[in-house]
């Protein structure tokens, strides 16, 4: 059996978010994985300069206190993440993870530029480009953030990985890969090819409803550690009310040998998960439908982005971020003075606009028979 430490933590205050992840460490014997003087880089998710009230990124004293416990281990630490908006750096400034990198004296690693790496045992994707920073590390640590996602459903611990991958680069697998089943079997390749020693997820505050940026916080009181992120995510998916056996992350995951997401096949030490399970929690308005994505189907099954016009300041972020060429969202006028409109024909249901959008003005709308679906595999 495969574990997962599941500790309480109610707060981040410093001591208390210290003190979980140490006996999650403990408890799951992290001291084992790692080697005195390996080269370590750890991934938090930065995916936008935003603070961390906010709840978009993993906060820094989370990030910190698993500093702290790779220190204990006599390790050489880096971080870094590629944001889907903007610099590295203007993340890590923005989000307080570069105050906390100082404190503990890691510099952030090139995730601007990578390399590209085979991997020929990829069941869907055989050829990756790795940011310099990951290859030139020993070992990778994963300090996701437990959000709701428009296309995965939930983003965890094996979607972290995506941000390996340098910048805009990121989008061409979402025009390359737009059903969600191939999108979750790159990722499971991803995950294969940079093996992560170590998982680790930031769930004391989480996002609900229209993630993975514009939801809203929500309290879970839980940080999850393991070392096998099929694992790990399963069990986000129980606390948060996703049946992990729907899941194509997990499905694909335990498939291809990533990892277990069976119930009876994880060991849970720590805490009870049922401590933490809020059955009500806010899922993105996304079927989950997840077989039914063909292009045939999709505006009858599967959510589509809408603008909220109050809401909109006309940046024109998701315009600029589709990966779609042409734009599947453009402006109405040459003068940009309404919101940007969408053209569904060419939409890929990627939600990168979704996610983009820094005013949260985007929602996925789900039509009827999506919603039937949803339920239903909802059961």
């Amino acid at each position: 059996m495969v574990k997962v430490a599941c500790i309480r933590c109610d707060n981040y205050e410093v001591e208390q978010v210290n003190n979980a992840v140490k006996k999650g460490f403990d408890l799951i014997g992290g001291h084992k994985i790692f080697l005195e003087g390996e080269k370590i880089i750890l991934k938090p998710n930065l995916l936008a300069p935003e603070p961390p009230e906010k709840c978009v990124t993993t906060h820094p004293y989370v990030f910190q206190a698993v500093g702290n416990v790779l220190k204990d281990c006599g390790v050489k630490l880096s971080y870094g993440d590629s944001p889907a908006l903007g610099s590295p750096e203007k993340a890590a400034k923005k989000t307080g993870i570069k105050a906390v990198a100082d404190q503990l004296g890691m510099k952030l690693a090139d995730f601007e530029s990578g390399k590209e790496c085979s991997f020929l045992e990829g069941q869907q994707n055989k050829i990756f480009t790795i940011a310099n920073g990951v290859l030139e590390s020993d070992g990778l640590v994963s300090i996701s953030k437990l959000k709701t996602h428009g296309l995965t459903a939930m983003t965890g611990a094996i979607k972290n990985q995506f941000g390996c991958i340098p910048g805009l680069l990121k989008g061409e697998f979402h025009v390359r890969l737009p059903q969600v089943n191939e999108f979750a079997r790159m990722l499971v390749d991803l995950n294969m090819l940079l093996n992560p020693r170590l998982y680790i997820m930031d769930g004391i505050m989480a996002m609900e409803g229209n993630g993975p940026r514009g939801g809203t916080p929500r309290p879970m009181n839980v940080i999850l550690l393991s070392t096998d992120p099929v694992a790990l995510d399963s069990c986000v998916c129980r606390l948060i009310g996703i049946r992990p056996e729907v899941n194509p992350l997990l499905i694909w995951g335990e498939r291809h040998g990533l990892g277990k997401y069976r119930a009876e096949e994880i060991d849970i030490v720590g805490d009870s998960l049922d401590e933490f399970v809020q059955n009500n929690f806010n899922q993105a308005n996304k079927s989950i439908a997840f077989n039914l994505t063909q292009s045939r189907l999709r505006n009858h099954v599967i959510s589509r982005p809408e603008i909220k016009n109050e809401n909109c300041i006309k940046c024109g972020i998701c315009i600029k971020m589709c990966p779609v060429k042409p734009s599947a969202v453009d402006w109405q006028e040459e003068e940009k003075s309404l919101p940007p409109l969408y053209y569904y024909d060419r939409c890929i249901r990627c939600y990168c606009c979704q996610e983009l959008c820094p005013e949260g003005a985007i929602e996925l709308k789900m039509p009827l028979l999506g919603k039937v679906f949803s339920k239903f595999m909802r059961r």
